[in-house]
């Protein structure tokens, strides 16, 4: 008797990768060419609802949303890469030297990073900007700083675990050095918890910048983001929805394409 095993598809990593390609796709359009400026205000165009000219309408100054939402989902998509790549490098490192070689160091890095995980990202990102001051650069920098303890948990873990292995010890017989162990090694036995991590910390990345921008810590006028298009269309609420509606379910569809990535690679890492 024949058994066949048919592999099930990964339904939430499929779709989490056809959503998140979609919305960068359209935000690296939007850094090279949009329907009308992002910038320039039209008077005759103030509040207009969505039509062929303007599929997404126009907000209060008559500048078209579409364009804006394109445009400023880029910057939403720069903060996040960057902001995640300068916490998974620094936490890899800050991991791998103390899962490695322990000791009294990985002690205080660890209590530190405890105190760092014990307080809500947003709370401690304010309080690193009301100190740097509002900009791109200061909310990347806050959230790069708050991302290294995630990933320097699970670089950690890895190194521990694996460091008392069969092939590191044999790696060690041979007179291979530490580092390249550390990075050579075991740090590949890390990628998919690491992709995991990533797909987390992008989704916090964009919901994060989108709450500075909101509050106006973030990116600055004249340029556009979803989150400060949120905040300004608050006024506008009841007589343009479509002005809250546009970047608002742009959001939401970035995150959820993230968070079925992580999903997805949950599930391939069982």
């Amino acid at each position: 008797m024949k058994i066949s095993i048919k592999k099930k598809r990964n339904y939430n990593l499929i779709i989490g990768l056809c959503l998140t390609g979609f919305f960068a796709l359209m935000a690296l359009l939007g850094q090279f060419w949009t329907p009308y400026s992002v910038t320039s205000m039209d008077p005759l165009s103030v509040n207009v609802a969505p039509c062929l000219a303007h599929p997404f309408g126009t907000d209060n100054f008559g500048r078209d949303i579409l364009s804006r939402v394109m445009n400023g989902s880029g910057m939403t998509f720069f903060v996040a890469i960057c902001t995640v790549l300068m916490g998974a490098v620094i936490g890899t490192v800050v991991g791998a030297l103390t899962g490695y070689f322990g000791g009294w160091i990985d002690e205080i890095i660890m209590r530190i990073n405890d105190i760092l995980l014990s307080f809500p990202s947003v709370l401690l990102a304010l309080l690193f900007i009301s100190f740097l001051g509002p900009g791109t650069v200061n909310v990347i920098l806050a959230l790069g700083i708050l991302f290294i303890p995630s990933f320097a948990r699970i670089v950690r873990s890895e190194m521990i675990r694996c460091k008392e292995l069969d092939f590191v010890k044999s790696a060690k017989v041979m007179g291979v050095g530490p580092f390249r162990i550390m990075f050579v090694h075991i740090l590949p036995n890390t990628l998919v918890s690491m992709l995991t991590a990533a797909a987390i910390g992008f989704n916090n990345a964009v919901l994060a910048e989108a709450s500075m921008s909101y509050l106006g810590l973030g990116v600055q006028p004249p340029l556009p983001s979803l989150g400060r298009m949120l905040s300004e269309a608050q006024s506008y609420l009841f007589n343009t929805p479509w002005y809250a509606i546009a970047p608002g379910v742009t959001i939401i569809l970035i995150i959820l394409g993230f968070s079925m990535i992580s999903e997805g690679l949950r599930a391939v890492e069982r």
